[in-house]
This record gives structure tokens, sequence and C-alpha cells, in this order.
């Protein structure tokens, strides 16, 4: 056996709810997987896992698909952990890492959850999938629907970009453009959802996203030889991802897999344009009241409210870590700070990371012998729609070689 997976709990109630049937929601709270820890333990060695392919169904005894289950796959290999020191020198710290998810299929974390979501989908006989989205989680959609030879149906903002509109096109799906932000989308596919017309796959609506991207935990752990960074930087819309790296340290942690017992700080990133989770962190509140006229270009960002909301500080405040929003007049400026350290060109979500990280460092509450590791949710490509970099012209017959020399330094 290699399927562990013994029930569904309600995250607000800790209800059971049957792992064999398709879930979603319960009481409008989301549903957290749960596992026979005790059962992996002793029958899995961590070792074991080095011998695997190097994807993120490596971990399938932690994933409620197991060896009975045939993913759906376009090969989500293990997102590398970049060592950054240029960068680390820029902030002041020893040590800076970026995992980068910009690599996996659709050049997006999102492939992670929307992954595994369709293979239960499939499993479970849906024919047709929906979501309320920013982008990227509907492109993931769109592609893995496509490669499970689904239908699929996203209800976008208006502003959405345009990279992901194409990608999700392209892949068959229909693509509505919406006037109103992602709440108000979600809501309204959720009546389609309610009337039969589709099955609502979009954040924390169902469980099974969260257990896709827990892989991301899962890989950082091993990559780091099981031992966890100081510091996790994580841009935070809906919030699925940090919360389930938090459930993946908790698991690994039971499991007796890691190294060590200190847990990372999980540092959960907004924008000055969308902050409903800081304004409650501030506030020492649980959950977040709606933030009202959202705006802000990391698209990923721009979620002015959230079912998992309480999640995402239950495991902010447990872990030690912090809530914090980065001015957003300078995400570009940080995205090219990494650019011109690094070469990577990180999306406008993680550059709100580096202004908060900077800020972190500068009030002292990361140290410099700590070990920061900064999370890239997608390609900055993606975005090109906000980028209008300014690119002088150049006459190849008339180059002025000495205003060369001098612009070249």
């Amino acid at each position: 056996m290699t399927c562990y997976i013994t029930h569904f709990e309600g995250a607000l109630d800790g209800s059971r709810h049957d792992a064999t049937q398709i879930q979603t929601m319960h009481e409008g709270r989301p549903l957290l997987a749960r596992y026979d820890l005790a059962a992996i333990r002793a029958n899995l060695d961590r070792d074991a896992i080095v011998h695997r392919p190097w994807d993120m169904w490596r971990y399938r005894e932690l994933l409620p698909v197991g060896d009975e289950i045939a993913p759906v796959t376009l090969t989500e290999n293990v997102s590398p952990l970049v060592e950054c020191p240029a960068l680390a020198e820029w902030f002041g710290l020893e040590r800076v890492s970026i995992k980068d998810e910009s690599r996996l299929p659709g050049c997006s974390f999102k492939a992670r959850g929307l992954a595994l979501a369709l293979t239960m989908a499939r499993h479970f006989g849906t024919r047709r999938v929906a979501m309320a989205s920013n982008g990227n989680a509907g492109g993931a959609m769109a592609i893995y629907a496509a490669r499970a030879g689904m239908q699929s149906v996203m209800f976008v903002p208006n502003n959405t970009p345009r990279a992901n509109l194409a990608e999700a096109a392209n892949a068959g799906a229909q693509v509505f453009r919406a006037n109103g932000l992602i709440d108000q989308c979600g809501r309204q596919i959720r009546v389609g959802h309610d009337r039969g017309l589709w099955f609502d796959i979009s954040t924390m609506k169902e469980p099974y996203r969260i257990e896709g991207k827990k892989t991301m935990g899962l890989e950082l752990a091993e990559q780091l030889e099981w031992r966890l960074p100081d510091v996790i930087a994580y841009p935070t819309g809906g919030g699925t991802a940090l919360i389930a790296m938090w459930k993946a340290f908790a698991e690994l942690k039971e499991l007796g897999w890691l190294e060590q017992t200190r847990m990372p700080r999980m540092v959960s990133v907004q924008s000055t344009g969308c902050q409903p989770l800081v304004q409650a962190w501030e506030k020492g509140e649980r959950f977040a009241t709606r933030y009202e006229n959202a705006e802000t270009v990391a698209a990923g960002l721009r979620v002015p409210t959230g079912i998992g909301d309480f999640l995402v500080l239950d495991a902010v405040r447990e872990s030690g870590g912090t809530v914090i929003a980065a001015d957003e007049a300078r995400l570009f400026e940080w995205q090219a700070v990494v650019g011109r350290h690094e070469g990577m060109m990180i999306c406008p979500e993680s550059a709100a990371c580096i202004g908060a990280v900077k800020t972190l460092v500068d009030q002292g509450t990361i140290q410099p012998e700590e070990h920061v590791v900064i999370f890239n949710t997608a390609a900055g490509q993606k975005y090109l729609d906000f980028l209008h970099p300014e690119i002088p012209a150049i006459d190849l017959d008339a180059i002025d070689w000495d205003a060369m020399a001098a612009e070249l330094g």
C-alpha cells in the first residue's frame, strides 16, 4: 500500500470527511487532508525517495494518490534552489536562496496544485472544472484539464495579464473576462458549481491543490538535506502555498525526517495595493476583512479576501514569523534588483518579497547570519503587459564610439 490518506478534516471545526469521495469545502471553509503518518514512518525509509524520479510525485505517500491513481502530469520536475550570493550581499545577509518555481509547466508554482487537483477530478469522474483566477492558476487549470481530456472554464478580472489569457485559450479553456475582482468572480463560479455546471476548483474551494503545493516544502527540505532555512518569504494572495508548506513541515517533523526541531519563520508578503492579511495581522485578528479597491500589478496578490485567511495567519503566528506589505510603487525596482544581481527575471509577486526581506533586515528582524529562502512563484516574462523599459534606438551606420565608451563606463 502506498496511499495513506485516511480522511479530510474541517480546518475550522475538525470535522471528519470521507477521502474516498470528491470533496469541496465544509460550511464554507477549507478541508485538510490527513494521513496515517505512523504507517508511513513504519513502511517508508526517507532515503528510499532518493532513487525515485526527480519530480513532485516522488512524495506519493504524502499525497492522496499513492500508486493507485495515475497522475495527470506534464512532468513537474523538482524546481531548482538557486544560491544568490550577490543578492545576499545586497541584503547584508550571509545566505539567500531563491526556489525558482518558474521552471514548472506553465511557468508557475500553480502547476503543482492543479496537476494534483485535475488528477483527483479525473479519478472521480469529473468532466468539467472551473475557477476564478487572476491568471497563472487559470492557465495551469487549462493546460492540465486539456492533458486530462476535460473541459475547463475560467472567470477572470478584466486586467488579467494577456499571457495568461492566451495560455488558457490555447489549451481550449472557455475564458470569460469579468467586471469584478477575483472574489466576486469566485462567487459566481460557485453558483455554477451549485447548479451542476462544473466542479469548482478555485483556491481553497477543494482540498487537493493544497496537497499538490505541499510538495514545495517537501522538496525544499530534501534539497537542504532535511534541514529547513531560518526564514521563508512567500508572496501571499489566497495563501494556499504558505498553508501547504507549513503543513508539509509539520508532517515531516512527525515522521521524524527532519534533522532539526527548529521550524522556519514564515513571512507572508503582500502589496500595499492589496493587504487584507497585513491589516488583520496588525489588529491581532484571526480572520481578515475584505480589502476594498484592491489594485496591484502583481496579479497573484490581488485577492481582497480569501476563505483560508485564518490558516495563513495561524501558520505565521505558530512559526514566529510576520505578515508584511511591500510598496506597490517599487515592485519593478525590486524585480530589477534580482535581475541585475543574479540574472533572474522574477515575477512582481516575488519582487514584493525582495522589498519585504530588505525591510526586515534593516529592522533587525532578520539577522545577517540567517538563511533566507525566497520563492519565485512565476516567470516575470508573463507580466510584460506592465513592463515598459526605455530601450534607446541606435543607428548602426553612425555609432559615436566615444559616446558609447562613456555610456558603458
